[in-house]
């Protein structure tokens, strides 16, 4: 629907400027003296010439999903119809991609479709988890309940992420510094010290002899050096994107000594509180784990969730499956066991969220205690070596000369 903006005067002789949506200048004019403005200008909003190339749009962030769902739920739950809430969103909403997204999934909901298939043809925005967990609220009229342990549910889950990229973020950066200060040193610093030497007529040692090396062979061939970095990392991603190569990174990420125990806490938090979610908002169980297998985000992880459905289909509880895996610790197993017994399954799962995110949060407190003096000592090292490298004639010369 064509947008249209608007100025002139209230009732005040204040001036008033704004936007609205109409089929026709006519309507757009009737909707403005609707509210009780004098001589209206109207004319048609300019068209974005990028509005049809997704590259150029906004991406729609977690928080703003966060928002529109917190938002909605409230409105259902006061009794505001559906159509409208979603209109009323649409219109103070500033993204152009979301909001966009949002017209065409109130025409759709007017046009008689559930929200939850409107909201299915934006996969970009809504994820299976969502609209599965809409769809079950729909169904069991309990949409605004559902909303809002979504909204929960993905807030919990963004600051888990948020912590996680806080963890990477510091030893990316320094390791990003630390070889930029290297090439740096080795390109500009080291040739002015090296042609200083050519005059000393004295044998250098080794460890300016390796210095002076590693600065000619970069110099020399820091473009196929480049090419070569580009052409493993290309690799290294193609193999990722094949089945197996997947299950190999994924695996040995899980094993690795320092990440390892970390990236397997945030699983399991993810795994129990995604399936805790669902089967609380009343999703079957197999479907539940169809989709948690499916947004677990480590390829070990989603075969093990396969297998526990498998499993299950065949009559069997969900603790055994789980312990055959090998992925989920056993106190996890047990609790699970325990839940499941008691017709608790959902609540308990939750609970072994908390813990987990619990344990994530002094994981990643104890990783960043350990991080920061190990890169300080790698850069002090990494510099502090070159540098005593490179000064090593000049005390030699010292020595001569004395």
């Amino acid at each position: 629907m064509p947008v249209y903006i608007w100025k002139g005067k209230n009732s005040y002789g204040d001036k008033r400027k704004g936007e609205v949506e109409a089929t026709d200048p006519a309507g757009a004019l009737a909707q403005v003296k609707r509210l009780r403005i004098s001589d209206p200008v109207i004319k048609e909003k300019p068209k974005d010439l990028f509005e049809n190339v997704a590259f150029f749009q906004p991406k729609v962030s977690g928080k703003d999903i966060v928002i529109f769902t917190r938002q909605l739920s409230t409105m259902i739950d006061a009794g505001l119809p559906l159509v409208q809430g979603l209109e009323i969103l649409e219109k103070q909403q500033s993204n152009p991609t979301f909001k966009k997204a949002l017209g065409e999934i109130r025409s759709d909901v007017e046009s008689g479709s559930t929200l939850s298939d409107s909201m299915r043809k934006h996969p970009k925005i809504f994820d299976e988890l969502f609209n599965n967990m809409i769809e079950a609220g729909e169904t069991g009229g309990i949409l605004d309940t559902i909303l809002t342990r979504l909204s929960v549910f993905m807030e919990k889950s963004m600051v888990l992420k948020k912590k996680i990229k806080g963890a990477l973020t510091y030893p990316t950066v320094c390791l990003a510094i630390s070889i930029l200060i290297l090439i740096v040193i080795l390109v500009f610093v080291v040739p002015v010290f090296q042609s200083m030497f050519e005059g000393f007529g004295h044998s250098l040692p080794l460890p300016t002899l390796i210095v002076v090396a590693m600065s000619e062979f970069f110099k020399a061939n820091f473009i196929y050096i480049f090419i070569a970095f580009f052409i493993i990392s290309m690799i290294v991603k193609k193999i990722y994107n094949t089945e197996k190569g997947r299950i190999l990174m994924d695996k040995a990420a899980l094993r690795a000594p320092v990440f390892g125990p970390l990236l397997r806490k945030v699983a399991v938090s993810k795994f129990t509180r995604t399936l805790s979610t669902m089967l609380s908002a009343g999703v079957p169980i197999l479907e539940a784990l169809q989709v948690v297998a499916r947004t677990a985000g480590n390829k070990v992880i989603e075969q093990a969730v396969f297998r526990v459905g498998d499993s299950i289909a065949e009559g069997r509880p969900i603790a055994e499956p789980l312990e055959e895996s090998g992925v989920f610790p056993n106190m996890v197993v047990q609790m699970i066991n325990v839940g499941e017994s008691v017709g608790a399954l959902d609540s308990m799962l939750e609970k072994i969220a908390d813990f987990y995110d619990e344990e994530v949060d002094q994981a990643v407190e104890n990783l960043t205690a350990m991080i920061e003096p190990f890169m300080m000592v790698f850069l002090g090292g990494l510099i502090g070596g070159i540098v005593v490298a490179m000064y090593l004639p000049i005390f030699k010369l010292s020595s001569v000369m004395m």
